[in-house]
């Protein structure tokens, strides 16, 4: 059996064909434009031609000859024999260039089409720009505007400036006294403190050693001691080489220490006890020993008590309320190795940490004075006001610090308010300024911004709230007469069509007939008839209402799949809906005037095909995602029903079926009718045929069937069959489309014997990415997803079983006998 082979053709290496895409199924074959005659018998390939073939497999095929003799058979590795025959009539002669090009992979002819495209847009960029230079770029109330804004920003500005400078300072400098006199406070209560304990320490001392005679007078003094000083936790005291410890039992007990952990203390601290016994006074973090805020103090004995040392740990939670972080100013104690004694922050006391790297520290380190005060800034570069207080007794001293932008808070604040007010003046002078001096050109801009935007095709735009109406001149008339033409617009739109009023506002579209290879789609409610009727037997004088109801809801949900498909609704007759693709665009025909030879023929001519096919998959998507919405309005109406079957007059929602039909092929595109009336439509055959396509879905037990013509534009990209060895690129498998052929032929007047076939399904479709782009919440309805997509039917019979269709006895058929347009082809 022979088969001839187009361009791009795919030649099969198995007889059998897998559903699954496999790459060795066979080789895409490039057959040479200037082979006139190729063909399959069997196994062997003859190509008739004066040119070799090219090739394209996984594994790329090399000719082994490129001379080729007559009647002489070449060997290409990897993939069929091919026998080349000289042709018997002479090749029409074309120049190199285009031997090159057509002999080119399609990917090089998409690369030139998509240059093409950036052509034009390069044309309609130089042609907006052209618009933009003949607009004023510079207006007289524009630069009056500018000048005035900047005296006002340049006064009020320094005005502004000034102030918040001089404030700042004043503000910095009492920040600075402030910190100064917290910082002596703070130091001067600490030291009292600290100097009252060891006061104590050295009386309790005195009067255990000097005046207790016997345990029980020592035991009732220590706990009369630690009752009354109850920052001090501990208590202990060497003489020679022994020494005793006193300790609070109420404290240790209620912060779980251990007397054992408190001499242990003291002995790991013995470098501490030597600079005692020396006449030193050590002040020392005990926290991260003890887990408690506390410090501990090594002083000399005093002569009473004897030689040796006194060390007492003593609690900083009376004294650390002084160093509390309430406020905007924060004080600490060190020591003179840097690190922390007393702060706010417990964390930092309990890992006894090091503040040497501060530059306030190193300051009060190394400075000769017992005070003073330093602006510093830390390692992330904020600014601090620092001052410190050495102590009196012991190491260390006294820290307060405060951070410049927390002081300034109040500053900025100011400023910011000066600042909004500043602007607010000058915005209130600018719109003064400028409706001074413009109180005419404004309006008049306003307004051809409008008709600019409305010149677009956007009858919505916000410009229209803009415009003023209070005028009482002519420009408020004007203005007035120019919002109402928005209602005016959206009001034809309604009544027309949206996207062709658009395309005649912008001139996309002129009133002149054109032809357009086009995508027609017809669909109608079966047996709208009785429904109708069944209305007005129950609701009688208000069925009228009840009907227009039921259509727009169910119109509504149709429109929609149509227009997210890029469709056109045509016109709606009764229940019946035209709709098509391709109307509006703007390429034309010329090209087919054009040589045969002409690259820029190839060019359009591949484009126009491509907006052929994709005009098509738009058409069968939209009745597929219209199944799915039927679906879900049968469900919606059977709820309505139910919901109202107790109403005065049972208000229902009936159950429907519809069929549709779609064609592709050229019709007559332009406004048709009367000078008094016109609309914008598509007449000719193929409007024709796709109505009687959707007429013939009822003989042939279907709801969505297309034309021979649309299966053709489609199958090679998106239909399994022979033409494509049942195989799809991954590129169209989205896309995919599941149709069956109608098993009987029907004689179409003008167009011979035609196939229809039924569509079964897109098994790829995605219910809720279609319906969501305007509803992100779109939830899919379960009952409803078995309609389409990977749910959905896979065959004809299915789609009967799912919509309760009967299946048709074909040899009965007779479609539209009265018209006799498409008659049942003779066996």
């Amino acid at each position: 059996m022979q088969k001839s082979l187009d361009y791009g053709d795919f030649v099969p290496a198995k007889k059998k064909f897998s559903q699954k895409i496999d790459e060795t199924q066979g080789s895409f074959v490039r057959v040479n434009p200037n082979v006139t005659k190729l063909s399959i018998d069997g196994d062997k390939i003859t190509i008739i031609s004066k040119l070799s073939p090219i090739v394209q497999k996984n594994e790329p095929a090399v000719a082994e000859s490129e001379a080729l003799p007559e009647s002489e058979q070449i060997k290409i590795t990897g993939g069929e024999d091919f026998t080349f025959e000289t042709p018997d009539e002479s090749v029409p002669h074309r120049s190199d260039e285009i031997k090159k090009f057509l002999a080119d992979d399609r990917r090089s002819l998409k690369l030139k089409k998509n240059a093409f495209n950036l052509l034009q847009k390069y044309e309609n960029r130089e042609r907006i720009e052209d618009e933009k230079a003949s607009r004023v770029k510079q207006p007289i109330g524009v630069k009056l505007v500018v000048i005035i804004s900047f005296l006002l920003i340049l006064a009020v500005g320094g005005v502004t400036y000034a102030v918040s400078y001089f404030v700042s300072q004043d503000t910095r400098s009492n920040a600075e006294e402030n910190n100064l006199a917290i910082n002596s406070r703070t130091a001067s209560d600490t030291e009292n403190r600290i100097n009252s304990a060891v006061s104590s320490v050295t009386m309790f001392l005195d009067l255990m050693t000097g005046a207790v005679k016997d345990d029980e007078s020592a035991k009732e003094i220590e706990k009369l001691f630690f009752d009354r000083n109850r920052d001090i936790v501990a208590v202990y005291y060497s003489r020679a080489e022994s020494g005793v410890l006193l300790a609070s039992n109420k404290f240790l007990v209620t912060h779980e220490i251990e007397k054992e952990n408190v001499l242990a203390y003291i002995q790991q601290e013995s470098e501490s006890s030597e600079k005692a016994k020396n006449g030193s006074f050590e002040i020392l973090n005990a926290t991260p020993f003890f887990n408690s805020p506390l410090i501990s103090l090594f002083c000399p004995a005093s002569s009473s008590s004897g030689e040796g040392f006194v060390a007492f740990l003593y609690s900083t939670a009376g004294i650390g309320e002084s160093f509390a972080s309430g406020s905007i100013n924060q004080s600490f104690l060190v020591n003179n190795d840097g690190i922390v004694l007393i702060h706010s922050d417990f964390e930092k006391m309990n890992s006894a940490a090091d503040l040497s790297s501060l530059k306030i520290v190193q300051e009060m380190l190394s400075s000769p004075g017992n005070n003073g005060q330093l602006p510093y800034k830390d390692e992330n570069g904020d600014e601090y006001i620092g001052a410190f207080h050495k102590l009196g007794i012991g190491s260390g001293g006294v820290i307060t610090v405060v951070k410049t932008s927390v002081i300034l808070e109040g500053v900025k604040r100011i400023t910011y308010r000066n600042i909004c007010i500043m602007f607010a003046v000058v915005a209130l002078a600018i719109l003064i300024i400028y409706f001074f001096a413009k109180s005419l050109s404004k309006p008049l801009q306003a307004l051809t911004e409008v008709v600019n935007e409305v010149n677009k095709g956007n009858f919505n735009t916000r410009l229209f709230d803009e415009l003023k109406l209070k005028r009482k001149d002519e420009i408020g008339v004007l203005e007035r007469s120019t919002k109402n033409e928005r209602e005016i617009l959206n009001m034809v739109s309604r009544l027309t069509n949206t996207g062709v009023t658009k395309a005649v506002i912008t001139k996309k579209i002129d009133f002149d007939p054109h032809l357009k290879d086009i995508t027609i789609f017809f669909s109608d409610i079966r047996g709208f008839t009785a429904i109708s009727d069944g209305f007005k037997k129950r609701f009688g004088e208000h069925s009228a209402a009840e009907i227009i109801g039921f259509l727009n809801d169910y119109m509504s949900r149709m429109v929609t799949c149509i227009n997210k498909t890029g469709g056109i609704v045509d016109k709606f007759e009764g229940d019946a809906i035209m709709a098509v693709w391709g109307v509006l665009r703007t390429d034309n025909l010329d090209w087919e005037k054009m040589s045969e030879n002409s690259v820029t023929r190839l060019l359009k001519e591949e484009a126009h095909r491509e907006y052929v096919k994709a005009d098509a998959l738009s058409a069968v998507t939209c009745c597929i995602a219209m199944r799915y919405s039927l679906m879900k309005y049968n469900k919606d109406a059977a709820a309505f029903t139910e919901a109202h079957k107790n109403d005065p007059l049972a208000k229902y929602k009936p159950h429907i079926r519809i069929g549709a039909g779609l064609n592709s092929g050229r019709a007559t595109v332009g406004f048709m009718g009367s000078f008094d009336k016109m609309e914008f439509t598509s007449i000719g055959d193929s409007v024709n045929f796709a109505s009687r396509a959707e007429a013939s879905n009822k003989p042939c037990g279907t709801d969505i069937l297309i034309t021979q013509d649309t299966y053709d534009i489609l199958k090679k990209d998106f239909i399994r069959c022979e033409e494509n060895n049942f195989i799809i690129k991954p590129a169209n498998i989205y896309n995919e489309i599941i149709v069956e052929k109608i098993p009987v032929e029907f004689e179409v007047k003008g167009k011979g014997k035609q196939h229809f076939y039924g569509v079964v399904n897109m098994p790829n479709f995605d219910i809720e990415k279609f319906f969501s782009t305007e509803n992100e919440k779109y939830e899919v309805d379960v009952d409803c997803e078995r309609a389409v997509g990977p749910a959905g039917p896979k065959t004809l019979k299915e789609v009967r079983e799912l919509l309760g269709i009967d299946t048709p006895d074909f040899e009965k058929v007779n479609l539209d006998a009265e018209e006799n347009k498409i008659q049942v082809a003779a066996p």
